[in-house]
């Protein structure tokens, strides 16, 4: 016995003292174990103080137990953003617009393919900073309510089952089909009611009736969570019955979890927990706000507000064992993605960088962006011939590459604009001509940072920029930590320091140099932080936000500019807390540029030309978050006007009046009310922010080498005033679903080169039980001589089912390929469940007994043929 015990004995020596010489191990580190086993070992391993540390979206290393610090931000609405060059698709309300599932699960799958490449690259370079994770906060699946939402360019449109289709294909393209690990993790957001305006959404409340919750703004989440397994929710900034979001247990415990059956975690908006005491006040400070986020079961905040928790505890508003619950979840998330496994393991981690930004992708980009376009009007001229002898381009976006990218968006490393397209397509055999039209959104107003080359270091020298020195101190004292020369005014350092050795919070800045302006007149300046900041012009204190700071205003002065003349400039800048911004812009308000000089240029360069491709619309310059705009028709990035801007139109009309045949090319991420455009035009094509690929997907349409088969997500409205208060949620007199007017052009609206026409469609069965599905056949004839994609849509209205709300409602949809005088049967199944509506008289969903009408045609008002399908408990 003795033997065996000395025997034991050097035998746990061997692996202990052996561990100690190399680098101890734990069970969390086993691979062999399941993730659950090795999250509850880890998690058993933290401290309180530890614990709290990893519930922010920049969570910390912790050295001792080998676990890598890791940022939970990152990106990839349509395309991997913010982390330099990548493929750039089109915007979401583009992606929406192909209405083909499998496209966008193949999207998808090739974003989450960059993200992998580039994660993996930058750990082998040691970064692991904000947007280099593989936790991305996309897809975007609020309703699109109302167009005047900036922001509704995110989205995949106004229909909860179109959003939920598209975006449960995302979310599966997204995270792989890997039994054990995650390519990527999804996050669906912005949980919920969340479609503007931007404005107020730190403090709104969403107060609408709960048919319209159930009915409109939850489906989608619901679907992405049964169906499409995502794996995080992000809660919204405002409240929903007068309780934020983000601390809503009904939305995150009751709905999510225990009626959804929801596995994943729950991250806040940024700011969202800040918002509760700031925006909100429905709670005094951060310690309640956090306990009470934590406890609804918001896991993760983005932001510092979690560090509260401690002093939560110690007031006994929180356990630790709630604390736990959440670390739990978030551990499971990083185990799920592999990143406490060896890359041999991880098939994903095989990945090479070789694969971002390739060749492969440009092409898909280019299918999407062809796919994405929608013919809104078209009398013949369309396709062009290729043997024209003149094209005039003009316009403000055509030859501006920016606008095609839309917002959380990439790099493209050579983007192709409309100008560069049509180029491409027609010559050498058509001379091109282009000219601007009208002023860029710059020459408008639109606030901009300084621009490098009239920020000088010193009055007489030739460097630009401002000298900068930084503090390692909110009051700016003693000597600088760091003194450099910027060449930016604006910084969005969110919850990082600025540079090494300056904290993360409570630090400042001071710039000092010399401005020059590129033209005499008035400009005004603003300046806008999170936190402290004042600006001095010619040592004079001109805006001061310092003593008693604003937070989130953008302040404001009017300084008259002598041409070149160079005046003494001092910013200063003190984070107190949380998110450290500062912005300094101006825009220029004196005496505008000769209006008519860009009208005349267009007139003589369209003056030969045999037609004129027209490329305007609008910018996500002016629509998107939060933004700060001053011009007629919007408002803080949303939108006041569903027209084009005015001088656009005016000069459409000369160019018209001057007897050009007019093809107009619409750029925006929502609808326009081009209504004199619709009666005058020959032909309009709606182009959304096409991604890097928009320029060839424009030509491609325009002279006939792509047959257009985009369909509208969204109802373009003849306009604004047909449309209830933008602040009213509730969906009466909103979308297809309850709108009674005459739209422009109304939901699922697209023209094509082809013709189809429908015959009489096939049910599986005209009588069902509320739980059956069955299977609509539609023989459908492309008539025409060119190939040809046709949606064919199915919706479903009642007038004798008294309880049936929506006027129609979208139940079923497919893209499909027709052959030039061929006919093809096309497959679509039908659930009965789709017709199901929220009772709130048993807060329960039903599927009402009666005769439904189905449908059937090329849009929500294209109706073609029409069934009856009687549905029985």
């Amino acid at each position: 016995m003795m033997h065996k015990f000395w025997i034991s004995l050097s035998l746990v020596c061997f692996f202990f003292c052996g561990a100690k010489a190399q680098k101890q191990t734990y069970p969390f580190q086993n691979p062999k174990l399941s993730f659950e086993q090795r999250a509850n070992d880890l998690v058993s391993r933290l401290s309180i103080e530890e614990k709290i540390s990893l519930m922010h979206n920049t969570s910390p290393a912790i050295d001792r137990l080998g676990i890598p610090a890791y940022n939970w931000w990152n990106e990839c609405l349509h395309g991997v953003a913010r982390d330099g060059a990548a493929t750039v698709f089109p915007q979401a309300i583009g992606l929406a617009a192909t209405w083909d599932i499998n496209l966008v699960k193949t999207e998808a799958d090739v974003i989450s393919t960059e993200a992998r490449a580039k994660h993996h690259e930058h750990i082998r370079n040691g970064e692991r900073n904000i947007y280099q994770g593989l936790t991305m906060w996309s897809p975007n699946i609020n309703i699109f309510r109302d167009p005047r939402w900036g922001r509704g360019q995110e989205t995949y449109g106004e229909d909860p089952f179109l959003t939920a289709h598209l975006g449960v294909a995302f979310v599966k393209g997204l995270q792989g089909n890997d039994p054990k690990y995650f390519k990527v993790i999804s996050t669906a957001k912005h949980f919920a009611v969340h479609s503007g305006p931007e404005p107020t959404r730190h403090s709104f409340d969403a107060e609408i009736s709960r048919e319209d919750l159930f009915d409109t703004y939850l489906p989608a989440f619901e679907s992405l969570v049964r169906e499409g397994k995502v794996y995080s929710v992000m809660g919204a900034y405002n409240r929903l019955y007068g309780t934020p979001c983000c601390a809503n247990s009904m939305l995150l415990d009751s709905l999510l979890r225990k009626t959804w059956g929801f596995k994943g975690y729950v991250v806040s908006d940024c700011g969202a927990i800040y918002d509760m005491y700031t925006g909100h006040k429905t709670y005094p400070s951060p310690v309640e706000a956090s306990a009470k986020a934590v406890q609804a079961g918001c896991d993760l905040t983005c932001g510092g507000e979690y560090h509260a928790l401690k002093e939560s505890i110690q007031k006994g508003l929180i356990s630790e064992a709630e604390i736990t619950r959440s670390v739990k979840r978030l551990l499971l998330a990083r185990f799920r993605l592999g990143m406490f496994d060896p890359d041999d393991m991880v098939k994903y981690a095989q990945i090479p960088y070789s694969e971002n930004n390739s060749e492969e992708h440009n092409n898909l980009a280019r299918k999407v962006a062809d796919e994405s376009m929608v013919l809104l009007k078209n009398d013949g001229i369309l396709p062009l011939s290729k043997d024209l002898k003149k094209i005039a381009v003009i316009g403000p976006n055509a030859d501006n590459t920016e606008v095609q990218l839309g917002n959380y968006n990439g790099k493209p490393t050579a983007p192709i604009s409309i100008l560069q397209g049509i180029r491409s397509k027609f010559s050498p055999n058509t001379q091109i001509v282009f000219a601007q039209g009208v002023p860029s959104v710059s020459d408008l107003g639109v606030y901009e940072s300084l621009p490098r080359e009239n920020l000088f270091v010193t009055e007489t020298g030739n460097e630009t920029g401002l000298h900068a020195e930084y503090f390692d101190n909110e009051k700016l004292q003693g000597t600088p930590i760091i003194e450099k020369t910027d060449t930016i005014t604006t910084f969005n350092w969110g919850l990082k320091s600025p540079a090494a050795n300056i904290p993360v919070d409570h630090f400042g800045a001071r710039w000092t140099g010399y401005i020059a302006a590129p033209a005499s007149g008035e400009y005004e300046l603003m300046l806008s932080t999170n936190d402290r900041g004042r600006l001095y012009i010619n040592d004079q204190l001109v805006i001061d936000n310092w003593d008693n700071p604003v937070i989130g205003k953008g302040f404001t002065t009017k300084f008259f500019f002598e041409k070149d003349k160079r005046y003494k400039i001092k910013a200063e800048y003190a984070d107190i807390d949380e998110f450290a911004e500062f912005k300094l812009q101006w825009r220029y308000t004196g005496t505008s540029p000769d209006p008519d000089s860009y009208s005349r240029e267009a007139l003589e360069t369209a003056k030969d030309a045999d037609v004129v491709i027209f490329a305007g619309g609008i910018s996500p310059r002016l629509e998107g978050e939060e933004l700060q705009i001053h011009l007629d028709g919007f408002a803080g990035g949303d939108r006041t006007s569903l027209n084009l801007p005015k001088d656009q139109e005016i000069l459409l009309q000369k160019l018209k009046d001057s007897g050009k045949k007019i093809v107009l090319v619409l750029l925006s991420g929502s609808a326009l009310s081009v209504n004199w455009e619709d009666q005058n035009l020959p032909a309009i094509i709606q182009a959304w922010y096409p991604g890097q690929q928009g320029g060839n997907a424009v030509a491609d349409v325009l002279s006939g080498d792509y047959n257009p088969a985009g369909r509208l997500p969204v109802t373009f409205y003849k306009s604004v005033k047909d449309l209830p208060s933008f602040n009213n949620y509730n969906m009466e007199g909103r979308t297809y679903r309850y709108f009674r007017g005459k739209a422009l052009y109304p939901f699922g609206y697209g023209l094509s080169y082809s013709s189809f026409n429908y015959q009489k469609p096939i049910l599986s069965q005209s009588k069902i039980k509320k739980d059956d599905r069955i299977t609509v056949i539609v023989p459908i004839t492309n008539s025409s001589l060119r190939n040809g994609e046709e949606v064919v849509q199915i919706y479903a209205s009642s007038k004798q089912i008294k309880t049936f709300r929506p006027i129609k409602t979208l139940i079923g949809f497919k893209r499909v390929m027709i052959p030039a005088g061929k006919t093809v049967n096309v497959s679509i199944p039908i659930e009965a469940r789709s017709l199901r509506q929220y009772d709130s008289k048993t807060s329960q969903y039903r599927v009402y007994s009666g005769q439904y009408q189905l449908l059937i045609g090329s849009s929500s008002e294209d109706i073609r043929q029409k069934m009856n399908l009687t549905i029985s408990n």
